[in-house]
This record gives C-alpha cells, sequence and structure tokens, in this order.
C-alpha cells in the first residue's frame, strides 16, 4: 500500500469522522435545547405582560365609566331640576337628555349619547320607574378591579359586576326650612325703647 494507507488507517478515519458526527449531533442536541428553553422564557414573558397590560385597560375603562356615568348623573339631575310645574321629571327616553323639548328652546342635558366603556356600545341598560329613565348602568357582567372610589361615587364600593354600577341623579337637596318664629314675640322691641 502506496503513501503509508493501510486497511487500518481507513477505518481510523471512518471512527474519527464517526466520533465528530457524534459530538456535532450533540451540540447541535444541546443549541435545541436552549432554543427551546429561550422561547418558553419568551412566551412566559409575554403572557405575564399580556395581563398586565389587560388590567390596566380595564381600570382605564372603569375610570372613563365613571366619568360618564358623572355626565349621566348630571342630566338626569339638570332634567328634573329644570322640569316645568306638572311636567314628568324624568325622561321617557335617552334621547330626550340630547334634546329636551318641553321648552320654546330646546334644552341639552346631555352633550352627546356616550357610549359604555366596558361593552363600547350605546345600549345602556336602563333603570325604569313609573315608566320613565331614572338611572343608567352598563351591561357587562364582569367582576370591578376598583375598590376605592370617589364620595360621588362610594354607592358603588363592593358591587360585584359593572352591571350594578348605577348611575342615576343624586337626591335634590331639601327646600330650605323657613326660620323659626322668635318665642319672644309678646313683646315689641321699638328703637330706643328699653331692651
Amino acid at each position: 500500500m502506496a503513501n503509508g494507507e493501510g486497511p487500518g488507517t481507513a477505518t481510523r478515519e471512518c471512527r474519527a469522522l464517526a466520533a465528530r458526527d457524534a459530538r456535532s449531533r450533540r451540540q447541535r442536541g444541546v443549541g435545541y435545547l436552549l432554543v427551546l428553553f429561550a422561547i418558553a422564557a419568551i412566551g412566559i414573558g409575554l403572557a405575564s405582560t399580556g395581563e398586565v397590560w389587560s388590567a390596566s385597560a380595564q381600570r382605564e375603562r372603569e375610570a372613563q365609566l365613571l366619568f360618564v356615568g358623572q355626565q349621566f348623573r348630571l342630566a338626569f339631575a339638570s332634567y328634573r331640576d329644570r322640569s316645568p310645574p306638572g311636567a314628568p321629571t324624568a325622561p321617557a327616553t335617552l334621547a330626550e337628555l340630547l334634546e329636551d323639548r318641553r321648552f320654546p328652546t330646546p334644552v341639552r342635558h346631555l352633550r352627546r349619547l356616550w357610549r359604555d366603556p366596558m361593552t363600547d356600545s350605546t345600549d345602556w341598560g336602563l333603570v325604569v320607574a313609573a315608566g320613565r329613565i331614572v338611572g343608567v348602568h352598563s351591561r357587562d357582567e364582569r367582576e370591578p378591579l376598583r375598590t376605592a372610589f370617589a364620595r360621588r361615587d362610594a354607592e358603588l364600593a363592593g358591587l360585584g359586576a359593572y352591571s350594578q354600577w348605577v348611575f342615576r341623579a343624586a337626591d335634590a337637596p331639601a327646600p330650605a326650612a323657613a326660620p323659626a318664629p322668635d318665642s319672644n314675640t309678646n313683646t315689641p322691641t321699638t328703637p330706643g325703647g328699653p331692651s
């Protein structure tokens, strides 16, 4: 055999190639596992980011719902307080809050029909008394995240669903009581006289 090649040399080369292939396969296996772990870690990170984003978006929609609810409260109170004597003190439809035609010049108690931020719809749940709308609420049945409220929204604390957050006009202030008569009415007082 010329050039120092013999039957044993070919076998040694085959063994060397086989050993190199085995090392290469092992290295590819480790690299594959590292890629799988990296993908899993990225997936877990994205899932937790999605949960935080979802909660943040829901909190923002809650704040919008409280703002819109206050607009409805003010509109119902305006409709009630500006009602002419003998006229209904609550609207029959929400459209009457937009354009109240009980007056020679129509009055706008509500600037626009607000969308429910929780459902992204103008289809509000209505609170009706004696055939008239006295309040609105969201139709969303999800549990609220908010637990602390401003004083005007304090009645919403502890309610289990957005659909339970009812927005109605605050009670009208009681008329001022007439001053009590002076208990000493028998004694006339005259300027410069005895006191």
